[in-house]
């Protein structure tokens, strides 16, 4: 569903990424794990048409999506949920779910979807008059997961979910994203609880100073000795 091929990407005289490359397959979940600085968000950035790279291609359902303005590629159905949330503060609960789906323009289906995500997000239902940065760091994250699928996306890219998260929380936030792509949508989940990432995940990509240094199915990158050392503490 999304192949990159030889992408790099700069910031200015900084090259960011080397040249990776890498394929999600429709309907599973892959994980990019590593350290910060590794060029893991910077990626997903470039996938969702923040960032331009300097070289490389991103097919995406099979054509090639680089140039294309963001909102185009919302419009074709690929979503991220950025880092640190990214919550419009001042908005309600429920005009920040409005706002994810701007492209939409089905009433019926709008509707349609925010039952659905408030049934994911129950807390959302309860907290839907509240200014959205009066919410917790775990409601916030809920509530930008929800704003994502209001797109109605076919693959959504999560950057960083678990971020300042108390423990039990990252545990329901991992569940939801478990729930999500059963029912069909294909996630790409950067994220540094490399744990947890590679036990959710089918397929996982260690990035490492903006190269890939490993790829291999999940469960293999569990057992991987330098990935035990370096990620999963030993």
């Amino acid at each position: 569903m999304l192949e990159i091929k030889n992408l790099s990407v700069s910031y200015g005289a900084i090259i960011a990424l080397h040249g990776i490359s890498l394929s999600v397959k429709s309907g599973s979940i892959v994980t990019l794990i590593g350290s910060n600085g590794a060029g893991k968000s910077t990626t997903l950035r470039t996938v969702s048409g923040l960032l331009a790279p300097k070289s490389g291609e991103i097919l995406y359902d099979g054509q090639d999506i680089v140039g294309l303005p963001a909102h185009t590629i919302v419009g074709r159905g690929l979503s991220q949920v950025p880092e640190g949330r990214m919550v419009f503060a001042n908005l309600t609960v429920m005009e920040n779910l409005k706002m994810g789906a701007y492209l939409q323009s089905d009433q019926a289906a709008i509707a349609a979807e925010l039952e659905e995500v408030l049934i994911l997000f129950p807390r959302l239902k309860e907290r839907a008059g509240q200014n959205a940065g009066t919410l917790s760091g775990g409601e916030q994250q809920m509530l930008a997961i929800g704003r994502a699928l209001m797109s109605k996306p076919k693959f959504l890219m999560l950057d960083e979910p678990s971020l300042g998260l108390a423990p039990l929380l990252v545990k329901t936030i991992f569940e939801k994203i478990v729930e999500i792509n059963r029912k069909g949508i294909t996630i790409l989940l950067v994220e540094q609880n490399a744990k947890l990432a590679l036990e959710i995940s089918h397929f996982g990509y260690v990035l490492e100073t903006g190269r890939i240094i490993l790829q291999d199915n999940s469960v293999a990158l569990r057992e991987n000795p330098m990935v035990k050392r370096a990620y999963l503490g030993g």
